[in-house]
């Protein structure tokens, strides 16, 4: 998100996200100079880490000893049972995205991780059901460990493209959620090369707005983009408390979602 870090994985792949992870966990690479003001984030965060380039000098290290037990980032909380629900248009119709923290663990990479389901429909039918791995550090950054991908027509499965798993098949995992936002910073969401190298920068923050469930201040906006399909970029917006509250693509794709419900889990 992605899951819950781009539209869907579903409109990813017209790219996600459906929606899309860790420093006592210490994430190196290069940094992506952005171009937003510029932000710097405090030593309790993770150093903003993006590489444009073939993934070479991406290297985070991910210790499983330093993960929490919990996830309640502000901007991305996890909490089991949370369920958020998406409508919009697209040209193939009215799509519904409905996002549940399930009570499922998945060991990734050592790691106990949140298990997360994406359901997309258009017009009432699945096109995708998707199982996102999130973690979060002791920090409060939160970590994407990978994501099992179905995509659906006339409810047979034609295609799990996206699909990946952090420390399989040289795949990485990559940051959800920085503990601490910071306008300029970019990160590299995910990355399993030729399938998944969604990257994301914080281009906003502190910022208002009004979708059909309500009207959130203290939103941050990230702008999203994939070198597998450079021509598309979409623009996101997380509320502090709620998470991904909308949803649009800029360039190269069509489509909007907006948050109409939102249940909190325990």
């Amino acid at each position: 998100m992605t899951a819950m870090t781009t539209l869907t994985t579903h409109q990813r792949h017209l790219h996600p996200t459906p929606a899309r992870l860790l420093l006592g966990l210490v994430a190196t690479a290069a940094l992506f100079a952005g171009c937003g003001d510029s932000g710097t984030a405090p030593d309790t965060a993770v150093a903003p880490v993006i590489d444009l380039g073939n993934g070479a000098d991406y290297k985070p290290t991910l210790d499983a000893a330093h993960v929490a037990d919990l996830i309640d980032n502000p901007y991305l909380p996890l909490a089991v049972g949370s369920e958020w629900r998406y409508e919009g248009p697209t040209d193939e119709g009215i799509e519904t995205i409905t996002v549940l923290v399930t009570g499922e663990r998945k060991t990734v990479m050592g790691i106990s991780a949140y298990v997360v389901r994406d359901t997309v429909e258009i017009n009432g039918e699945l096109v995708e059901d998707t199982y996102d791995w999130f973690a979060q550090d002791d920090q409060g950054n939160v970590w994407y460990l990978g994501e099992d991908v179905k995509d659906y027509e006339n409810g047979v499965v034609v295609s799990t493209a996206g699909s990946w798993e952090a420390g399989v098949d040289g795949a990485l995992p990559g940051i959800a959620m920085p503990a601490q936002p910071a306008v300029g910073d970019a990160y590299r969401l995910e990355y399993y090369a030729g399938e998944a190298e969604d990257m994301f920068e914080i281009i906003a923050a502190d910022r208002t707005l009004t979708v059909p469930f309500g009207t959130y201040d203290r939103a941050i906006t990230t702008k999203d983009w994939t070198p597998l399909s450079p021509a598309v970029i979409e623009e996101k917006w997380h509320a502090y408390g709620v998470g991904l509250i909308y949803g649009t693509h800029i360039s190269g794709g069509s489509g909007t979602v907006e948050l109409v419900s939102y249940t909190p889990g325990a």
